[in-house]
């Protein structure tokens, strides 16, 4: 599937992602302010099926869940970044949004046309042309993102007797 690329570079923080003065509101109003001190366009014109890469260290700070949320309440449908603060990560598969390490984040443009295949690890510039090979998600976790996120995935487990 295609997908438009939202490109930022290194240390993108969970505060900006989710700014803490909104923690205490719904997902659909923290949603519009989410990158707002540093790309006030980006919540009002990612649509649903984008990718957000970032470079090195993305989501470091707080270990608030709220932060992969918000990306994926707002359409992000696959993150890739060259490394990942380890408690976004996680969070970023609980919530049900595949994280990708990409070494060759700096390479992708802001609005760049990407065919993410999960199954297979490839990323494909349809605008460069480039073709990328990443490490897959182990199974075990592409299954949480199956089903939508950590809490649905027990959710069916427990509804099976497992």
């Amino acid at each position: 599937m295609s997908r438009r690329a939202w490109v930022y570079g290194d240390d993108v923080n969970t505060d900006l992602l989710a700014p803490g003065y909104c923690l205490k509101l719904p997902i659909e109003e923290m949603a519009p302010h989410c990158l707002e001190a540093h790309d006030p366009n980006f919540a009002g014109n990612v649509r649903t099926g984008d990718v957000f890469v970032a470079g090195e260290n993305l989501g470091l700070g707080s270990s608030r869940e709220y932060a992969a949320a918000v990306l994926k309440y707002l359409g992000i449908r696959v993150i890739l970044a060259k490394s990942f603060a380890r408690i976004f990560y996680r969070n970023a598969l609980n919530v049900g949004v595949p994280a990708l390490f990409f070494p060759q984040a700096a390479e992708i443009k802001i609005g760049d046309d990407l065919d993410v295949d999960l199954i297979h690890g490839t990323i494909r510039n349809k605008t460069s042309g480039k073709n990328y090979s990443v490490k897959v998600i182990p199974p075990r976790l592409m299954e949480i993102i199956d089903s939508g996120g950590l809490i649905p995935h027990l959710e069916k487990q427990f509804a099976r007797g497992k």
